[in-house]
């Protein structure tokens, strides 16, 4: 397949990028933002990365492997979704990185994604993409904002 179209979302959240990293590499935080899903990989450059669960009825399971990772920076892996319609071959994976940039302990989430089939398929992830985003920012604001709380007590 090999396409050069990318898609790309961002948002802001008000926490430090500690907490966001942290966000975005424990599997049981992950699952409260990203649709239910169960991450498996340990978290090193070349190590496989699997996301599995159900959608509206349907078992998944979407494969792929680290290809970057830098603490509270960068995550970039390659994959493959079962949910795709597309056949599991290298040429079909898709290239998704999160990059993190901190400014005055908020931070700035972009994701791309690359090698998208079509421009239909397109929009249909960055909407996807933009829901995760905002449970992310949910979940780690909420989770900020209680550790305040505590600390100031």
């Amino acid at each position: 397949m090999k396409n050069n179209i990318t898609g790309r979302v961002e948002t802001t959240i008000n926490a430090p990028v500690s907490k966001v990293w942290e966000a975005l590499t424990k599997p049981e935080i992950i699952k409260q933002y990203f649709f239910g899903t169960d991450t498996e990989t340990d978290w090193k450059k070349g190590s496989p990365i699997i996301y599995k669960g159900e959608w509206q009825g349907k078992k998944y399971q979407d494969h792929g492997t680290i290809l970057d990772i830098e603490k509270n920076k960068l995550i970039k892996y390659n994959y493959w979704s079962s949910m795709s319609g597309i056949e599991d071959k290298p040429e079909n994976w898709m290239v998704l990185t999160y990059e993190l940039k901190e400014k005055n302990d908020k931070v700035t989430v972009s994701i791309k994604q690359e090698n998208i089939a079509d421009e239909k398929t397109k929009t249909h992830s960055e909407e996807n993409w933009k829901k995760v985003l905002e449970g992310l920012k949910k979940v780690v604001e909420k989770q900020n904002e209680k550790q305040k709380m505590t600390a100031s007590l």
